[in-house]
């Protein structure tokens, strides 16, 4: 009967087990039992306009250390911590001696975690969770070594990270989001058997991938990621299907290499200053390009001498879209050789920039757009005006041209 009711217990949120314990011992000793512990002010009735940045960190402690005093620690599948605003020092003693010896899933996020004691408790953990807590990248580490399950790990805004190690023993892991560490300098990932890597850090890091032959899912945002992913990735990542590039700059143009990525089916770059030419040679997989604010001169201060690359063809592409279209002579080249050299093409979208907030999306229900700073607009229709110059005539009968340009109600300014 009892096994019945910790049962029951386990499908209730925490708070309604909490008030189902006070009816009677077995309720209570249900309670003790209960699998997943989410810790927020939420579902310890804390008010956050009643208490203090510091009031509210120690009511939140004192509270997650009563219930964790009184819970057995058997069984627990899930243990979250999010105190948001409140310094909290994670009690890893209740995770030792065998206590979290069932835990799942670990999500700490706004505190400290400082594992000191054995680590035994680690080898049943299959999600790992840090969002903005204090650990260090030798702490870390060693939970690393020992979560021999681990399958899915996410590390976000964890400053006192400086060197982060993903061992080869994690055999299991799939996932892997490293995010926002700023402080880190060198980030190395052995385990070998990662399908779906997103990453974000400063540009001092370094970065280094190997044993990625299961990478299907990559995404990836820092300085010059898209001439790191062109020139290093491809050769160690023969089975990337989707990737998605966010750089705000590229000191080094990307080169034209032999090494390709195969099974690619989608990429999407977003970019800023850059030679929008040298992306031809990403052509061999489905590209969605977006970019940023024009930094390049434009078509129409030289339209002569546009550069071709020869004797390059593609049979596979089916679909390309660029948005925040440009006027940019380099966008207008690598454009030209889009349908110029593919020959599978169906659909080429090319679209100008557009409002946040448009009134032609009924989910906004506005009757306008919102605004774009003139220059912004101004840009926008040389835009337009360069497709339909010098690309809509290029463009095959058999291919469907779509080009978007800002609201003609909602923006009207002469070029």
């Amino acid at each position: 009967m009892q096994d019945i009711w910790c049962y029951i217990h386990s499908l209730m949120p925490m708070r309604a087990a909490a008030r189902a314990a006070c009816v009677s011992r077995a309720f209570l000793h249900s309670r003790r039992c209960h699998p997943n512990l989410t810790f927020s002010s939420t579902t310890l009735g804390l008010d956050k306009k009643e208490y203090g940045n510091d009031d509210m960190a120690g009511y939140f402690s004192s509270r997650v250390d009563q219930i964790l005093k009184k819970h057995s620690g058997v069984g627990v599948k899930k243990l979250k911590a999010l105190p948001m605003k409140a310094k909290y020092n994670f009690p890893y003693s209740f995770l030792s001696n065998g206590s979290g010896d069932s835990i799942w899933n670990l999500f700490l996020a706004g505190c400290s975690f400082c594992p000191t004691a054995e680590l035994g408790w680690i080898r049943s953990l299959r999600k790992l969770y840090l969002h903005d807590v204090c650990i260090t990248g030798d702490d870390l580490g060693c939970v690393l070594c020992n979560s021999f399950a681990l399958e899915w790990l996410e590390v976000r805004y964890c400053d006192g990270i400086v060197c982060l190690k993903v061992p080869f023993l994690l055999q299991r892991l799939r996932y892997l989001e490293v995010f926002g560490l700023w402080q880190a300098r060198k980030i190395n990932i052995k385990a070998p058997n990662i399908s779906s890597f997103c990453f974000e850090a400063g540009h001092k890091v370094q970065l280094s991938l190997r044993e990625t032959l299961q990478m299907r899912n990559l995404h990836i945002t820092f300085s010059g990621a898209v001439h790191h992913t062109r020139v290093k990735f491809p050769s160690s990542m023969p089975n990337l299907k989707t990737a998605t590039i966010y750089s705000s700059s590229e000191t080094i143009d990307t080169p034209i290499l032999h090494s390709k990525y195969l099974h690619l089916k989608k990429l999407s770059i977003v970019l800023s200053a850059y030679d929008y030419f040298s992306l031809v040679s990403f052509l061999d997989a489905c590209p969605s390009v977006s970019q940023w604010k024009m930094e390049h001169r434009s078509i129409f201060t030289d339209p002569l001498d546009l550069r071709k690359m020869q004797g390059h063809q593609h049979h596979k592409i089916k679909r390309v879209e660029i948005l925040g279209f440009t006027s940019a002579k380099s966008l207008i080249e690598l454009t030209c050789h889009i349908v110029e050299s593919i020959t599978s093409l169906e659909r080429l979208t090319l679209e100008a920039c557009q409002s946040s907030f448009r009134c032609s999306e009924p989910a906004y229900k506005l009757n306008k757009c919102a605004p774009l700073p003139r220059d912004v607009l101004v840009e926008a229709q040389r835009a337009v005006l360069a497709i339909r110059t010098y690309i809509e005539p290029k463009v095959p009968p058999m291919v469907k041209l779509r080009v978007v340009e800002p609201c003609r109600i909602c923006h009207d300014v002469e070029l």
